[in-house]
This record gives C-alpha cells, sequence and structure tokens, in this order.
C-alpha cells in the first residue's frame, strides 16, 4: 500500500489541504498528517484541518522520509511564512526531495520549496506573487496546471487542482 504525507500549518489554505487528502485516499493511499503542534489547525476559510477528526495528526519528529511515496505542500501563505522557519521540516522536504521521492506541491507551498533549496534549475509554479521568489532562487518559473520536473509536481492555484492531482496520482501507478 501506497504512503502519502501532508504537511501543513495553521491557516493552511482549505482547498489546497482537503482535496488531495481526499484524493489520495480515494486512491487507497495510508495518509498521515503532519503539523506543528499535532493537533488539528484551522484553515484560512475557517474549516478544521485534517478534516477527518480521527485523523492521527504527528508532529515532524515523529515521521521518516523513508515510510512515505508522495509527500503533499499544500499553500496557505500564513502557514506558509510560519512553517518555513521549522528547520526540521524543511530538512525532511530537502530529504525527500534528495531521494527523489514525489512532493506535489501548490501555490504558497512554493515557499517551503525554496527554503527547502529544492527548486534551483528546475521548472515550478507557485503562487503568482511569489513568481520573482522562485526566479530569484533559481528556479525557471512555469505557469501551467500541472508541472512536472523530475519527482516535483507543481501549481501555481487550486483552480488547477484536479490536472495537479491527476499527474501526482499518475506518477505514484
Amino acid at each position: 500500500m501506497k504512503k502519502g504525507l501532508i504537511i501543513s500549518g495553521n491557516l493552511a489554505q482549505d482547498h489546497e489541504f482537503i482535496y488531495p487528502y481526499y484524493r489520495l485516499l480515494e486512491e487507497n493511499f495510508e495518509l498521515d498528517v503532519c503539523l506543528p503542534d499535532g493537533k488539528p489547525v484551522l484553515g484560512f476559510l475557517g474549516t478544521t484541518l485534517p478534516p477527518n477528526k480521527d485523523q492521527i495528526i504527528k508532529k515532524i519528529n515523529e515521521v521518516s522520509v523513508d515510510d512515505y511515496d508522495v509527500l503533499v505542500l499544500p499553500g496557505g501563505v500564513k502557514a506558509m511564512e510560519k512553517i518555513r522557519q521549522d528547520i526540521k521540516i524543511i530538512d525532511f522536504i530537502s530529504n525527500f526531495n534528495s531521494k527523489n521521492k514525489i512532493i506535489a506541491c501548490i501555490c504558497s507551498g512554493a515557499q517551503l520549496l525554496i527554503s527547502a533549496k529544492v527548486v534551483k534549475n528546475r521548472k515550478i509554479a507557485g503562487y503568482y506573487s511569489m513568481k520573482d521568489d522562485l526566479i530569484n532562487a533559481g528556479a525557471i518559473y512555469t505557469d501551467l496546471p500541472a508541472v512536472i520536473d523530475k519527482n516535483i509536481i507543481t501549481t501555481a492555484h487550486y483552480k488547477d487542482m484536479g490536472p495537479w492531482m491527476r499527474e501526482v496520482i499518475k506518477s505514484l501507478k
């Protein structure tokens, strides 16, 4: 059975957390959620995340790169600005990338990719306001519904979650 991990934080973009969460469950993935305090948070629009009340929530020191096939990084600029300061989370993302495991990143989740220093010379989509940040970090900014560069699959906006998650799922089969 494939296993996925979503890393996020308080004020994440609700849609960008919930859609990949249920898509992975629909594909019979075992799914873990990692939140900084190990307890539910509120999405930007007020949804309790994770959406399933019985979901076990882990802290970053309770997860191992080797246990997962895919890492999902939802957006939500307020969430990303805070969690990108957690060096353990940034190191986890960097290690996940170094093992060529699939990283599915949407919108302002690209801030975590920048902090993990995994964007240089890679085609990356991120929220439009981060275009300069991505370019300055060495990325090739690309605004398509699903941008695939080796193991990293990105999209800029939740309007493109369908094509984005379709490519993520396809890459894991």
